[in-house]
C-alpha cells in the first residue's frame, strides 16, 4: 500500500528585477556606512559618566567540599559569603572563565577581584590581572542576584569589624 503524496504546485515566479537591485543598494549603503564609521572611528552618543557606588576587592576559593568561599581581600581575606555546592550556577561560570583565563596566562588567583555597583544600576567584575570586565546586569536579575548579595554580605561584614574595633 502506497501512501499519496501531498504535491504543492509550485510555480516559479520571478522576483521583480527593481525589488533585487533595490535590496542591493540597501545593503551595499550600509556596508558602506558601516566601513565609514568605524575607519573615521564615529561613535554613538556617549551614555553620561556612571561613578562606582560601592567597588569590592573580592578573591574567591574553592572548597574541598565544592562550595566557593567570597573573601573580602579588604578585611583581612574575612569570608563573606559561601556559595554552595550546586548552587549559583551562573555565578560559577563567571568566576570559572574569569579563573581559567587567569590560567591561560599564567597569573596566580591571590589578586583580587574588582566588583563594582555603579550609579547607573550597572554592576561589573573586573580581573585587573588579565583587564577581563563583565557587565553581570546585563544577564538579568536572576542571575546577577549572588553578587547583589555579595555587597549585603560585606556590608555586614564591614558593621561586625567596625564595632569590634577598639
Amino acid at each position: 500500500m502506497s501512501l499519496p503524496h501531498a504535491h504543492a504546485a509550485v510555480h516559479a515566479q520571478p522576483i521583480p528585477k527593481a525589488i533585487l537591485v533595490s535590496a542591493g543598494l540597501l545593503i551595499g549603503f550600509s556596508l558602506l556606512i558601516a566601513t565609514a564609521a568605524r575607519l573615521m572611528h564615529w561613535q554613538a552618543t556617549p551614555l553620561p559618566a556612571a561613578r562606582a557606588v560601592t567597588v569590592l576587592h573580592l578573591n574567591f576559593r574553592d572548597r574541598s567540599d565544592g562550595a566557593v568561599e567570597v573573601r573580602d581581600a579588604d578585611h583581612g581575606d574575612a569570608v563573606v559569603q559561601v556559595l554552595a555546592p550546586g548552587t549559583n550556577g551562573f555565578a560559577r561560570g563567571v568566576l570559572r572563565g574569569l579563573a581559567r583565563q587567569r590560567y591561560r596566562e599564567s597569573i596566580g588567583a591571590m589578586s583580587p577581584f574588582t566588583l563594582t555597583r555603579w550609579s547607573d544600576g550597572r554592576l561589573t567584575l573586573v580581573d585587573p590581572q588579565t583587564d577581563r570586565h563583565v557587565s553581570l546586569e546585563v544577564f538579568g536579575p536572576t542571575n546577577a542576584a549572588p553578587f547583589v548579595a555579595m555587597f549585603a554580605a560585606d556590608s555586614a561584614l564591614t558593621r561586625t569589624v567596625r564595632t569590634s574595633l577598639p
